[in-house]
């Protein structure tokens, strides 16, 4: 019979163990092993080698799409529900994807994984790629022995996040594109049609509005320092993304964000869905209240909610209910969050509510998206229509004067 190194992990003691064994095949081998009561990490022939794959010290930093890691532990989840050991479904797996840079991730992964590590050490490792959400939920699965169960919430937590994020950017698109159409227009009438009416208006020899004078000096500038405007442009663009990082710039950045109309009712509804996804799904791989409040803090994009949940944090410790915490919170938090926690809290069904109350947000973002065209049409019409206005009376006003003069 051809033998087998493994390594794998006692599920009651939590020792890990690894050696040497004879079987027919890996299959055969894990099956024995896990009728022992150990979960098996790794399995690997004795002539086997790793093949090996560099990862560049920048891969560890780097982001991998939502749409990859989405697919990644799914199949994870199927390989080894189905019986595959955690290094063979992983190995597998970066065999198939046809991201390079994941591929070398997973292969890196996968040569820690034969080594001994556990695979959330391995996952560790790539903290731009795997978020500290995934590496403390397979942690917890490793410990429990249910890491089957705790990919499957992993896999749902992604699909459902891939899919409201795709829903708000969809959504975006359109005003997106008629932002950009107005800008290309406008650069094109200041550039180029501007400049001929603007020779007429010197022929006439009329005095100019202010409004006139106004666009027409705009025009003139464009024209003439067409570098500086570039230049003026990308270092706004620069500029505000540096601002952005700062601490005072966030927190203005995301306060805006949330008062804008539509735009700050689409944001706190996906902040509470993500809230009430990813901390019902801490909570049923079995992280503690204050270690899944913890990670959900560092997990949302928005400020406000990172800082009411970390301020929170010791209070619970000192027995004060979520419920309460949040109720103080009612600007980013609307009233049905509160409520509904407390009924979990009251009923011991936390997990379950919480579940209900992200289904609920995430329909809301998925009827307000659909809606989106019809909501933000009659604004562009109104921006684009103010604009159109503007600049016409501008330009129109000299030719009124032009004719009053000749009658």
């Amino acid at each position: 019979m051809p033998k087998y190194l493994y390594t794998a992990k006692n599920i009651s003691t939590g020792e890990t163990k690894g050696g040497e064994v004879a079987g027919k095949d890996e299959n055969q081998v894990g099956q024995e092993l896990r009728a022992q009561g150990f979960l098996v990490t790794s399995i690997q022939a004795s002539e086997d080698a790793s093949p090996g794959m560099g990862v560049k010290f920048l891969d560890r930093f780097m982001t991998i799409p939502l749409k990859e890691k989405m697919v990644f532990m799914r199949n994870l989840s199927v390989m080894i529900s189905s019986g595959l050991t955690v290094s063979r479904a992983i190995y597998n797996l970066s065999v198939q994807t046809r991201n390079a840079r994941f591929q070398k991730i997973l292969q890196s992964v996968y040569d820690d994984v034969q080594a001994g590590k556990q695979l959330s050490e391995g996952l560790a490792k790539y903290p731009g790629v795997f978020n500290e959400l995934f590496v403390n939920m397979v942690s917890v699965g490793e410990v429990s022995g249910n890491l089957e169960e705790v990919l499957d919430i992993l896999a749902l937590q992604l699909e459902k996040e891939h899919d409201l994020t795709s829903k708000v950017r969809g959504a975006m698109i359109y005003p997106a594109v008629i932002v950009v159409a107005m800008i290309g227009i406008g650069i094109l009438m200041l550039t180029y049609i501007l400049p001929k009416i603007t020779q007429t208006f010197i022929e006439m020899d009329v005095e100019l509005p202010a409004t006139t004078r106004a666009i027409i000096a705009l025009s003139d500038f464009v024209r003439n320092h067409w570098i500086v405007v570039i230049l003026l442009v990308v270092g706004a663009v620069i500029g505000t993304r540096i601002a952005a990082r700062t601490d005072t710039g966030r927190h203005f950045f995301h306060w805006l964000v949330l008062r804008i109309p539509i735009v700050g009712n689409i944001v706190i509804k996906v902040n509470c869905a993500r809230f009430a996804r990813i901390y019902s799904s801490l909570l049923k791989s079995g992280i503690s209240v204050v270690s899944a409040l913890t990670i959900v803090s560092r997990t949302l994009g928005n400020v406000y909610y990172k800082e009411a949940l970390v301020q929170g944090i010791d209070e619970i410790q000192k027995g004060t209910e979520l419920s309460k915490i949040i109720t103080r919170y009612p600007s980013i938090f609307p009233i049905l969050v509160p409520q509904i926690i407390q009924v979990g809290e009251e009923t011991g069904k936390t997990e379950n509510v919480l579940q209900r109350l992200a289904e609920f947000y995430e329909e809301e973002v998925s009827q307000i998206t659909k809606n989106m065209s019809s909501i933000v049409e009659p604004i562009l019409m109104l921006l684009i229509g103010g604009s159109v206005g503007f600049f016409a009376v501008a330009m129109l006003q000299p030719m009124y004067s032009v004719l009053e003069n000749i009658q």
